[in-house]
């Protein structure tokens, strides 16, 4: 080849060179970065709207955090579609130039993980932690939720970017972030039956995801009495000033962040027992067992489901 052939082939791709990094460029800059707020020293958190998981909100309906150490982020919770992923991390990258180093799924529903794939891969991907339940709960409905993105929200997602964890949590370990250190502790079945929760000693915030809803009506999916157990256990601690629901405000009224809901969860399993000693029905039971349901946003939604579930459960209690 000439070397004017050569000059021009170098031209060539340096041209392409420069091409592809503006189409990245542009490609990064069109995601809009989540909202976040610093609720704490080095905690962030973004909050999702207190409404159901359609495609009107983008799936941007769960709280959403992260903490940052000296030497890398830990990511809470990813949101319930690949862009809500996107923007989080967009977010982050203008909070802080550290790497993510761990990203934590507090349990397996879609609102909460479907934001991961926004996470993997590159040359130093993040560990994936999550209770060592989580696998199989989401592995058993990994199905419904691509089928669901596909029917409702017209997003096609492949099995590679459904994220498994690479770290099961069975009993309470921690991670360093870097002179930050989190507490993560897996419990037994309450909201489901693969809840964690992340504790931050550095500003005794508690992360409790969806073992805690504030204003939005809670969600049974897992067990009611155990719910009502793991909460008991929870409202023990001394060392929280700040609780961050799964979905609502936050709260530094500790235990008080939980009364409402114990409130609602305790007059569920009451009035469910009521109804089955008065041997009704399970549609008598839905249509009679109030629970004071009236109170929370999207009663409508979830209430009904929530009675269908405690008398499931509590039909053959001894």
């Amino acid at each position: 080849m000439s070397r004017s052939a050569t000059s021009a082939w170098r031209r060539l791709a340096l041209g392409l060179l420069a091409w592809a990094g503006c189409a990245w460029a542009q490609a990064t800059a069109s995601v809009v970065p989540l909202s976040v707020s610093q609720v704490a020293p080095g905690v962030y958190l973004h909050a999702g709207r207190l409404e159901d998981w359609v495609p009107s909100n983008g799936g941007d309906i769960a709280n959403l955090s992260f903490v940052v150490g000296r030497r890398c982020v830990a990511v809470i919770d990813t949101g319930g579609t690949p862009a809500v992923g996107q923007a989080l991390r967009a977010a982050i990258e203008r909070t802080t130039p550290l790497p993510v180093c761990y990203v934590i799924n507090t349990h397996a529903h879609p609102d909460h993980v479907l934001g991961n794939s926004a996470f993997a891969g590159g040359s130093a991907p993040p560990r994936f932690v999550a209770s060592a339940r989580f696998g199989a709960a989401l592995g058993a409905r990994e199905r419904y939720f691509r089928n669901t993105l596909q029917r409702d929200f017209a997003l096609a997602l492949g099995a590679e970017q459904i994220i498994f964890p690479s770290v099961a949590v069975d009993q309470p370990i921690e991670l360093d972030l870097g002179e930050r250190v989190l507490q993560l502790q897996a419990w037994p079945t309450a909201h489901t039956d693969n809840d964690l929760t992340v504790y931050d000693p550095a500003t005794r915030t508690l992360f409790l995801a969806d073992l805690l809803f504030a204003d939005h009506i809670p969600v049974l999916d897992g067990s009611l009495r155990g719910w009502l157990d793991v909460l008991a256990q929870i409202a023990r601690r001394d060392d929280v000033a700040l609780a961050i629901p799964g979905h609502g405000p936050t709260s530094h009224q500790w235990p008080g962040a939980l009364v409402a809901e114990q409130r609602y969860l305790g007059a569920l399993l009451a009035e469910t027992r009521a109804a089955l000693k008065n041997k009704l029905t399970i549609q008598q039971a839905v249509d009679r067992v109030d629970a004071g349901a009236a109170g929370w946003l999207l009663a409508e939604r979830f209430h009904r489901r929530n009675v269908t579930a405690a008398y499931a459960e509590l039909e053959w209690e001894e």
